[in-house]
């Protein structure tokens, strides 16, 4: 491809990145406000001394089946926009339904909205996958959390403090600019990255990954359905900070992550955010419940949540090579999500009733934190063994071309490589395929799996990620080998 030709497919790349960012995020922000447990719903409810709580139980259900089930439904990307755009327009005439007063439209509107909300969620994993390089997708997540959240901000602003159906008008306005968005975005062009294709065994361990994952995603998002139904009512006579405030935390926390150079650890981030998580609830259990205890409580909860969000959505974002199909990853991975609000959202209902007897939701938080401590480890130990090309590739793709180049060279003459298997090797640790490297280096691939050989076998590793931890180590180490 000229020079030319790579600039225009950069450019069409990033133009369809910006555009699905835009278009999930409008989505996201109408759902998160209004069907999500949203300030919308919940104004409109007090206007009409209408209980929320079957309506909100039932809108989860269908967001965790919408996200569930998408997988099934939708298998391309054509179909993914045709999804993006019916639900636009679903999710316009569903909301106009709510101008009227509480009947059963109401849920009937929530559950066939949340249903399709949490489908357009997981098919937005062809675009995430088609405009994003693996190493690159954290950042395109992080931009449409941070986006989708401050639109959701704006929108609790306005139903909190003005009224529901001025939030409710503004939220029907973003969805008629996600339709017309969503016209725009392309389903002509393939991947960057190419499919994945695995041993049976290779999808086995996938899926062992992708059940514990989920595991660890439902138990500690179990505290989001605590703070949901105990923490965020005790603060209810806050609004005017609750209604900008809430989300602050888990934006700043977002963006702090995704401008974090790839060499810092976020392992010691992700027990930092565990902790935060049961300060948070010791906070809300020793303090007052005036302004200054609602920031420190709310700034630990909602800031480990952004960590923690931004965690395993970046994985499930680096996993969507591993199946055909991109939104049975992120519809899966995601539904956990839900399913954990679900359940902590139970609890919570269940220590607040009068009829019951009350457990401490602190002791039950402190709980799903140690639980949490205990899962960590393996988690990381298992995204390690499967994910630990990309980790790696991340890291070496910090380093600039000249100090590639440098160690590239060092590792060669340490090795005793030839000519030939030092060219492979350097074009193996940028992430190129087999098929690319027989291609640049007009050879076949055959000869290129024979050289990748005799380059392991001279290192006695069996991986390229062993052949990039060699690169990553420290000179002096390697050379004194």
């Amino acid at each position: 491809m000229t020079n030319k030709g790579q600039k225009v497919a950069f450019h069409t790349y990033m133009n369809e990145r910006r555009l699905s960012v835009i278009v999930h995020s409008l989505i996201s922000a109408w759902m998160l406000a209004f069907l999500f447990e949203g300030q919308i719903f919940y104004s409109l409810a007090n206007e009409y001394d209408y209980a929320p709580n079957v309506i909100v139980f039932c809108g989860l259900a269908a967001c965790f089946a919408g996200l569930l089930l998408c997988g099934l439904i939708i298998k391309t990307k054509k179909a993914a926009k045709q999804l993006l755009l019916g639900t636009c327009l679903l999710s316009i005439a569903m909301s106009a339904i709510f101008f009227f007063p509480p009947s059963i439209l109401w849920l009937l509107g929530i559950v066939i909205g949340s249903f399709f909300a949490g489908a357009c969620v997981a098919a937005w994993a062809f675009y995430l996958k088609s405009s994003t390089p693996k190493n690159e997708r954290i950042k395109t997540v992080a931009d449409m959390l941070i986006l989708s959240n401050i639109l959701m901000i704006l929108l609790n602003m306005a139903a909190i403090l003005v009224s529901g159906r001025l939030g409710l008008a503004v939220s029907m306005i973003m969805l008629i600019c996600a339709f017309f968005f969503a016209l725009r975005l392309p389903t002509d062009h393939e991947a960057i990255l190419p499919a994945y294709i695995g041993r049976k065994e290779s999808y086995v361990s996938i899926t062992r990954l992708l059940v514990f994952l989920c595991l660890f995603i439902v138990i500690i998002t179990i505290n989001s359905g605590l703070m949901y139904q105990v923490v965020n009512p005790a603060f209810a006579h806050l609004e005017w900070l609750t209604s900008w405030y809430w989300a602050l935390p888990y934006i700043m926390a977002i963006f702090i992550m995704r401008n974090l150079s790839r060499r810092i650890n976020r392992t010691y981030i992700l027990y930092a955010a565990i902790a935060m998580i049961g300060f948070s609830f010791i906070g809300f259990m020793s303090l007052g419940r005036g302004a200054a205890t609602y920031i420190v409580v709310n700034t630990l909860m909602l800031g480990a949540c952004g960590v923690y969000d931004l965690f395993w959505w970046s994985v499930l974002g680096e996993m969507l090579e591993l199946n055909k199909n991109p939104a049975k990853i992120l519809g899966i991975g995601l539904s956990a999500n839900v399913l954990g609000v679900l359940l902590g959202g139970l609890i919570g209902s269940a220590i607040t009733s009068p009829n019951t007897y009350n457990p401490n939701p602190t002791l039950l938080a402190m709980i799903v934190v140690c639980i949490t401590l205990v899962l960590l480890p393996p988690l990381h130990k298992h995204l390690s063994l499967l994910l630990k090309d990309h980790a790696f590739l991340s890291e070496f793709s910090e380093l600039s071309a000249k100090e590639q180049e440098g160690k590239v060279d060092r590792v060669t003459r340490f090795g005793n490589l030839s000519e030939r298997e030092g060219q492979v090797a350097s074009r193996l640790l940028q992430g190129k395929t087999y098929k690319t490297i027989a291609g640049e280096l007009y050879i076949s691939e055959n000869t290129v799996k024979y050289y990748v050989k005799n380059i392991y076998s001279k290192f006695g590793i069996q991986s390229r990620a062993e052949l990039i931890n060699i690169i990553l180590k420290d000179e002096n180490t390697t050379i004194d080998k």
